[in-house]
């Protein structure tokens, strides 16, 4: 699947292609902001078609509780800027080893790495479509 940043584009499709649309285009930002703070194994997933809780995760992480704080940060600011939007809530601020960030269509989380291969969210949700993201060059 691709997707298109051209607006035209998104006004001349249905309502309910639109919204899925903007849910990708929302998810891509937030996997690019990660990216812009050097996140590491960065995983889109179409969640949508398998479960009621959003359409997409954005899942990446940190080597280093800064560093997924700053990827938080970055994710935050990044879809403040172009979004006009702040997450709906925020999860595991103080502890720093798992930041989820709710943006309702989308969910981010943002592991330290024995986290995320401990509670392994690509393997519980392997059933989810992976979508291509491919991160910056260093």
């Amino acid at each position: 699947m691709t997707y298109s940043r051209n607006p035209d584009a998104i006004a001349s499709t249905p309502a309910s292609a639109q919204a899925e649309d903007a849910a990708l285009q929302l998810a891509v930002t937030i996997a690019e902001a990660a990216d812009d703070r050097k996140g590491v194994d960065i995983t889109i997933l179409k969640v949508g078609d398998v479960s009621y809780l959003a359409d997409y995760f954005v899942i990446a992480s940190g080597l280093s509780q800064p560093q997924v704080r700053a990827i938080a940060n970055s994710i935050e600011a990044k879809v403040e800027e172009q979004w006009h939007r702040q997450p709906l809530r925020t999860e595991g601020q103080a502890d720093g080893n798992w930041l989820l960030l709710d943006y309702g269509e989308v969910i981010v989380h943002v592991f330290m790495p024995r986290e995320r291969e401990f509670y392994s969210l690509e393997a519980f949700w392997g059933h989810a479509e992976h979508v291509p993201f491919t991160p910056s060059q260093p």
